[in-house]
């Protein structure tokens, strides 16, 4: 069947209408370029509105002597040494600017009584660096933002899902896809395309994405458009995601409950974090605390149905109400539990890709000229552990920069470059999914990958399990060339399904080779048959293709920065 088709050209075409998709549309309208802005989900509910706890700067509003340097040093000490200097540098020096802008925008920050940005403390940053609206920080930051983009008329189409970046002779020249509800073909041609589609963490059993989003869609988009991955393996297991209802399973309990003094507590009573971080407690960093309650549950010191106490009914009920109005109303709406009497039974969870699309640190290019990745769909910030608040802040920091490199890269350009070839080919390629009318059933298939990922590569990883998830991936892999895809009156999700198995295929599998190769336990990678930090693994491993795993050196941190790094310490890290 041959669809109507759709075409729009445009300067700068935006994949993605999160927070990075849209800081940067607005970075382009404000400069009077010709921009359009493309997502799959209602752009008033992308990921971004989950992001909790709160967004990172060195305002020094409350500390005076924090500085972006020390910022700098703290994320590329929670990295493991893996975060890329120059772009930790980049986000921490501008983030001060990005706050600005938000506030520019209209952004409603909690304030102190004299009018400074208050901030909170967030699991080690050396000092309170992280700024917020209640626990509704990332909601508050996406109104923001679509307001602004509405009062630059930013065009939108929020249900357009993407199949391919067009490329010819490795430099980008549009998008093509098909709307959501009836199915129409978008060939959309650009200049440049900044793609802002998210991560991969809904591959996983338990997660903090919803259904449907975080599939993995950005790295399939930009390994077929001939991009490389970085550090696909490094995915930042949350400590505390919710064990029911099995529909919500994985649903975020914001850190802030522990910034808060929220205790953890395994199913013998035990304050378990005394063994594995005395010093900070429940104030460890994220993969620390998440592993420790990996081992209580795995050791068979959990809860009745697998997982751990996190208490905060013995804060004043004031504090509850004020400072985690949304982990209070969660719990109610959806297992009618009190958390100002109550604890609340939590199990580590999917929660944040670490890695994705390799990019240059000035402009976060790509290995294609005039494609750009940001947002969790880029790489390099946040290495071997990401420090809660500072994925928001790189959003801003780089949606502002990359904006303005594809605006010059659009206003350079000669001449476009454009591919019937490359056209055809992704047109055949959602022909092809709708004329098969195969025997398997998309959903039950992206339920088995998850089963594997969970299975093999969750918290923790060997040899072994990984081998055998890639041997299992490969069988599902066979069997989607047989999909039984049925448009039908709701529209055309199933076909989105099908592209979000072909992502979640490869995204698996990127994953799990790069796991392979990274022989050591390093941050939220736990190898129980490498259970040491290998110094000679201070490297990023770059995906390019099923099989093709490559080592990159990381540039040297510059002495002014690596004098504030506290030592990296390995204790309560080790997994058996």
């Amino acid at each position: 069947m041959h669809t109507p088709e759709n075409r729009i050209a445009t300067s700068v075409l935006v994949i993605g209408t999160g927070g990075a998709g849209l800081r940067a549309a607005i970075e382009l309208a404000e400069h009077g370029v010709d921009v359009l802005a493309v997502g799959k989900r209602p752009k008033a509910d992308p990921h971004t509105t989950l992001a909790a706890g709160g967004i990172n700067a060195a305002l020094a509003t409350m500390d005076p002597e924090d500085t972006w340097q020390q910022h700098a040093a703290d994320t590329l000490k929670e990295s493991y040494l893996l975060a890329d200097p120059e772009i930790v540098r980049i986000v921490t020096e501008g983030a001060e600017r990005g706050i600005a802008d938000l506030v520019r925008y209209g952004m409603p920050f909690d304030r102190e009584p004299d009018g400074r940005i208050s901030q909170r403390f967030f699991g080690a940053h050396t000092h309170r660096r992280t700024a917020y609206a209640g626990d509704y920080t990332g909601l508050e930051i996406q109104r923001t933002l679509i307001n602004q983009a509405a009062r630059l008329e930013v065009p939108i189409l929020d249900t357009v899902y993407i199949t391919r970046i067009l490329v010819h002779d490795n430099a980008v020249f549009g998008a093509y896809g098909f709307d959501l509800v009836d199915g129409t073909s978008y060939v959309i041609h650009a200049d440049a395309v900044i793609l802002a589609a998210g991560g991969h963490t809904r591959i996983w059993r338990r997660t903090s994405s919803r259904r449907d989003e975080n599939i993995g869609d950005s790295f399939r988009l930009a390994t077929l458009a001939g991009c490389r991955i970085r550090d696909p393996e490094l995915v930042q297991f949350h400590p505390s995601g919710l064990i029911a209802p099995e529909n919500a399973a994985g649903t975020l309990v914001s850190e802030a409950a522990r910034g808060e003094g929220g205790i953890l507590r395994n199913g013998l009573g035990e304050r378990f974090m005394a063994r594995y971080d005395p010093e900070r407690m429940e104030l460890s960093t994220r993969d620390r605390v998440a592993l420790a309650a990996y081992t209580e549950i795995k050791e068979g010191r959990g809860t009745p149905s697998g997982g751990v106490w996190l208490d905060v009914s013995h804060l004043p009920h004031d504090t509850i109400m004020k400072k985690l109005p949304r982990v209070y109303q969660t719990l109610m709406e959806l297992q009618l539990l009190d958390i100002t009497r109550d604890p609340i039974e939590v199990a580590p969870t999917a929660h944040y890709s670490m890695g994705g699309v390799w990019v240059r640190p000035e402009d976060h290019g790509t290995d294609v000229d005039g494609l750009y990745a940001i947002g969790e769909a880029s790489s390099g910030l946040h290495g071997a552990n990401r420090l809660g608040g500072n994925s928001l802040i790189e959003l801003l920091v780089y949606g502002r920069i990359t904006g303005q490199a594809a605006a010059r890269y659009s206003a350079d350009l000669g001449a476009q470059r454009r591919s019937a070839e490359a056209l055809d080919a992704a047109r055949m390629e959602v022909e092809e999914i709708l004329a098969t009318d195969g025997r398997e059933n998309v959903r039950s298939l992206q339920r088995a990958v998850r089963d594997i990922m969970t299975e093999h590569a969750g918290v923790v990883r060997d040899e072994g399990g990984l081998r055998k998830g890639l041997a299992e991936l490969a069988a599902v892999e066979a069997r989607v060339h047989d999909l039984g895809v049925h448009p039908d009156i709701a529209g055309f999700q199933d076909l989105a399904h099908a592209f979000d198995l072909k992502s979640a295929v490869l995204a698996g599998r990127a994953t799990m080779e790069a796991a392979l190769e990274r022989r050591e336990t390093r941050g939220c990678h736990n190898r129980s048959d490498y259970p040491r930090l290998d110094p000679a693994l201070r490297v990023n491993f770059v995906w390019s293709g099923p099989g093709s795993v490559e080592r990159e050196d990381i540039p040297p941190i510059p002495a002014e920065i690596a004098a504030l790094m506290r030592e990296v310490s390995a204790d309560g890290k080790l997994v058996e």
